[in-house]
């Protein structure tokens, strides 16, 4: 039994290569005819050289056609009109033979003589009328016996069909002779003699005819190909004068989009080529120009903003501690300037709330947010957010629905900044739920965790899945805002998760909801890819970008 396996074994190992050596061509095959679409779509110049084949040898076959199609009708129009000549001079020989011999003679005897003339003469018609040819004389007697001479060479019956009904035929064959087959015009006509059912061919060698159109096919092959080579260098060439200025554009482009703002184009002439490349300078000046004077704004923009936040600190601190004594003796005080003293407080921690989302910020903006990573169970970090969150969500009827994970999550994360992003998308899915219930849900895959937070509220419009993480952006001002955002949250929560070499994504539908995602890494130092559960919202099972339990490269 064992070496009965072990021959299986080899047997199945045996079809396995020989599967992989057949499949191996296609597979080949298959990847160049894809390389091969490939760069035809992403090459003008290919494509255009390409169109220059195409058309010059579609172009040289249908007038190399057409002129080996017109000589060889005038070669076979000459050679038949010559073959007519001869069979009319060949024909009365052969009666005048045929007249000049006994009867009493076999009839094989008499149609040797008569071809025996019939070639002894012919040399004088050959030279007067350029044809040469062979002929050959058949006679049926009414028992349907004949007498060929010669008896080696076939005559098509169609041919001889036209013939026994008295009529002069001819036709193309190939015939066998001594040299060899070659093909010829057979031209037959009945012989009217005291022999019944005389019938006399030509055959005519079309050898000089087939050897002029095979030079005149050879002459025209080389000339095509040295053509058409031509034409492609042709081709090549003022392509290049087209597409260089055009791959040289390309290359400052990406070179601009890089950073590197001083690259450009040479100008050389006055015609077309040169007033694009003079037209792609000024644009890149421009641009230059822009992108420089928007570099200070946004970097005067960010530095006034660090300044402010700095400075407003130091008043703040003092206005709320005066605002807290105030506080804590509301008792002593009229119920007007109590109302207002509690007015105070909120607004300062509003005021607060803002002024420490602007000192996050412009941290992000400077480059100097840092991590404080450390491994914690990441299902804790999500039921802190959500107690956070969850008085509010009462107040206006709105339950969570949360699925967590039966074990630990535990991933080293900064769980400050990572529950601050859960908070801001808890937040916001209250604001838009319209009282309607929110979906938490969390998942593990290989190389990544990911948490949605999908409501059932106004939902976003088209465009808006990358908007909601602008500063201070709202689809709708007039919304009133239960957890006194400052515009800033999402902004920081997608900062955070940027952080952690994650990402924060959003989409939605008007009317249907929206759907939040962070995904984060397992470990640290990993960017993911693809996140294990869905962005969407609704009924849709799976995100077209992310596949659920994809990996994270």
């Amino acid at each position: 039994m064992k070496r009965r396996r072990k021959t299986l074994g080899a047997g199945a190992t045996f079809r396995s290569v020989l599967r992989d050596f057949f499949r191996r061509p296609r597979d080949t095959s298959r990847r160049a005819i894809n390389s091969l679409r490939l760069r035809w779509h992403q090459s003008i110049q290919l494509r255009v050289i390409g169109s220059v084949l195409a058309s010059s040898t579609f172009a040289f076959l249908l007038i190399g056609f057409l002129l080996v199609g017109f000589l060889s009708q005038q070669l076979l129009a000459t050679k038949f009109s010559e073959a007519v000549d001869g069979m009319d001079r060949a024909r009365s020989l052969v009666e005048e033979q045929i007249s000049a011999t006994d009867s009493s003679n076999p009839v094989s005897v008499r149609l040797t003589s008569a071809r025996a003339v019939l070639t002894n003469r012919s040399a004088g018609v050959n030279q007067s009328s350029g044809a040469v040819y062979e002929s050959v004389l058949i006679a049926s007697n009414a028992s349907d016996a004949e007498t060929r001479i010669p008896d080696n060479v076939d005559i098509p019956d169609r041919l001889r069909e036209f013939v026994h009904q008295g009529q002069v035929a001819y036709q193309y064959a190939r015939v066998e002779g001594d040299n060899g087959s070659y093909k010829a015009l057979i031209i037959g006509s009945p012989v009217y003699s005291d022999i019944p059912g005389l019938e006399l061919y030509l055959l005519v060698p079309l050898t000089s005819e087939e050897a002029t159109l095979g030079l005149m096919r050879g002459l025209l092959s080389a000339g095509g190909l040295v053509l058409i080579m031509l034409l492609l260098v042709i081709g090549w060439v003022f392509s290049q004068q087209l597409i260089g200025p055009v791959r040289s554009a390309s290359r400052i482009a990406e070179k601009l989009a890089a950073g590197h703002l001083h690259e450009r184009m040479v100008v050389d002439g006055q015609d077309e080529v040169a007033k694009l490349a003079y037209s792609f300078n000024d644009m890149a000046d421009k641009l230059s120009t822009q992108i420089r004077n928007l570099e200070e704004f946004g970097s005067l923009q960010r530095q006034f903003t660090s300044d402010v936040s700095h400075e407003l600190r130091t008043p703040l601190t003092t206005v709320r501690m005066a605002a807290d004594m105030i506080e804590d003796n509301a008792d002593e005080l009229d119920p007007i300037t109590a109302r207002a003293a509690h007015l105070m407080t909120k607004e300062l921690d509003r005021f607060e709330t803002l002024l420490g989302d602007l000192l996050e910020i412009s941290r992000h903006d400077a480059g100097v947010a840092n991590l404080s990573a450390e491994k914690v169970d990441v299902r804790g970090v999500v039921r802190s957010a959500l107690q956070q969150v969850r008085a509010i969500a009462e107040d206006i009827g709105t339950e969570f629905n949360v699925d967590l994970p039966a074990d630990p999550v535990v991933v080293a994360v900064d769980s400050r900044r990572v529950e601050r992003v859960l908070r801001n998308l808890l937040a916001n899915a209250v604001d838009h739920s319209e009282g309607k219930p929110i979906d938490v849900k969390m998942a593990v895959g290989d190389h990544a965790l990911a948490v949605t937070v999908t409501d059932r509220g106004v939902g976003l419009k088209p465009g808006e899945e990358e908007m909601v993480f602008n500063r201070f952006w709202r689809s709708d001002p007039s919304r009133e805002r239960r957890t006194g955002g400052t515009g800033l949250g999402l902004a920081i929560a997608k900062e955070d998760a940027n952080l952690h070499g994650g990402r924060l994504e959003a989409t939605g539908e008007p009317g249907v909801g929206a759907c939040f995602r962070l995904t984060l890494p397992l470990e640290q130092g990993r960017t993911v890819k693809t996140s294990p559960l869905p962005l969407a919202v609704g009924d849709e099972g799976v995100d077209r970008h992310d596949q659920e339990g994809g990996s994270d490269e």
